[in-house]
């Protein structure tokens, strides 16, 4: 059986020349040993975690790696985030890129985002942060933050992996597989399709791997889902910083912004 080109939505774009493989020399999610085995507490301490970073706020830096064909493609989303006020700014920056960095707003139930074809230089493109959606695979929504915490508390099959430094910050490793509806949150119904399709190729749920780095005050320091398709693999990791410090957002006036429906690109997600 053989993976459509695809197959990887994430890859899509960047990855455009992957080679199909077939569906059974794909990675699988291993079996957990005894030592391994997920527990109630491991999963507790990430919802926990996760739970009370959406009730604060927090620097974040976004990492994305997209592996195909023996090259790396990778763009870096940086910003701040209120959780509690749902508001944040970030940046989306792809180094060589026909569009190299767009800006975005996340305030009042809306998404701005600058660059926007078709909205003129310096306007703003305006969606309401409901009807955003993720058009490639472990990509959030616009790229919204509160998905990525969305997926990650609902992680499944949760274990304790030890304790790893993160930026020197002393933490303890869960690792878990997201399920299919988690995967797929949120996603174009196009992209949505695809992922389907994929997924009764495989004849199992896509093997999506998740984890979490939480510290000694129970405080998310870092998160990472991954997949690897034989010859697609994409990574996305979050690092979490100045947690509690306030973010300060400049939303743009309302001449302008322009409403707009779709935004499409890999910047945007």
């Amino acid at each position: 059986m053989r993976r459509p080109l695809v197959l990887t939505a994430a890859a899509a774009l960047l990855c455009a020349g992957c080679s199909t493989a077939d569906a059974g020399s794909r990675d699988r999610p291993a079996a957990a040993s005894p030592s391994s085995t997920s527990s109630s507490g491991a999963r507790s301490a990430v919802q926990a975690a996760v739970a009370a970073l959406r009730e604060d706020s927090a620097g974040f830096r976004q990492k994305i790696e997209l592996k195909g064909e023996g090259k790396v493609y990778g763009l870096t989303i940086t910003g701040g985030f209120d959780f509690a006020a749902d508001r944040g700014h970030l940046a989306v920056d792809l180094p060589g890129g026909a569009i190299d960095q767009i800006d975005q707003v996340f305030a009042d139930g809306k998404i701005y985002i600058s660059g926007v074809q078709g909205t003129g230089e310096d306007a703003w493109g305006v969606v309401p942060r409901d009807k955003a959606q993720a058009h490639y695979l472990l990509r959030a929504p616009l790229n919204d933050p509160e998905h990525v915490l969305q997926q990650i508390a609902a992680m499944r099959e949760i274990s304790r992996q030890g304790e790893e430094n993160v930026e020197g910050v002393r933490t303890v490793r869960y690792r878990g597989i997201l399920d299919h509806r988690t995967v797929t949150l949120r996603m174009a119904p196009d992209v949505r399709t695809k992922t389907d399709q994929a997924r009764d190729a495989l004849g199992s749920d896509l093997p999506v791997f998740a984890d979490a780095w939480v510290d000694g005050r129970g405080r998310l320091v870092q998160t990472r889902m991954s997949v690897n398709l034989s010859g697609a693999q994409v990574t996305l990791t979050m690092a979490l910083s100045d947690i509690g410090e306030p973010v300060r957002v400049t939303v743009p006036q309302a001449a302008d912004t322009i409403p707009v429906t779709t935004v499409g690109g890999i910047l945007s997600g």
